[in-house]
C-alpha cells in the first residue's frame, strides 16, 4: 500500500508505529529515528512542537513493537529485512539466537569494577545470630 494513496481519515485512525510501518516498507531503506517521525508528522501535518512533544513517545513505540529494529548507528529498519543468526551447538543441542549488534560492554557497563573483586570484603564484617541472640538486641 502507497502512504500517499491512503486517505486522511485512514490515517488519522492509524497509529504513527503503523504509518512508520509503512514509510519504511515504501522507501526500502533505513532510517534515523528523527527523520523517520518528520515523515510521519509531515504526513499526518503535525507541528514542530508536536514532533518534540512526542518524538519519545515514538521512540518507545518503535522499541517494543517487534516489526521495527534497531541498527548501528541509531538507524531503523523493518525487523523482516535482517535476518538473526542461528548457532547451533551439536555437543548441547542447544539453539542460540544471535541478535543484532548490541552496545559493547564498555557502553553498559553500570557498575565499578572494584566494588565487584571488594565483594569478599564485605563479608568479612558478616555476623549470624539465632533468634533468641536477635530478641537479646
Amino acid at each position: 500500500m502507497k502512504i500517499n494513496k491512503i486517505t486522511k481519515e485512514e490515517l488519522e485512525l492509524m497509529s504513527y508505529d503503523d504509518i512508520a510501518f509503512e514509510i519504511l516498507k515504501e522507501v526500502n531503506k533505513q532510517m534515523k529515528i528523527n527523520d523517520l517521525f518528520h515523515k510521519v508528522c509531515e504526513i499526518l501535518k503535525l507541528s514542530e512542537k508536536q514532533f518534540e512533544d512526542q518524538i519519545a513517545d515514538f521512540f518507545e513505540m518503535l522499541t517494543t513493537d517487534k516489526r521495527f529494529t534497531m541498527l548501528e548507528n541509531g538507524f531503523w529498519d523493518l525487523k523482516e529485512k535482517h535476518s538473526e543468526k542461528v548457532i547451533i551447538d551439536e555437543d548441547d543441542d542447544e539453539v542460540f539466537v544471535e541478535e543484532p549488534e548490541e552496545p559493547s560492554d564498555e557502553e553498559t557497563n553500570f557498575y565499578d569494577e572494584e566494588e565487584e573483586e571488594n565483594d569478599e570484603d564485605d563479608l568479612k564484617d558478616l555476623v549470624v545470630i539465632d533468634e533468641e541472640e536477635e530478641e537479646n538486641l
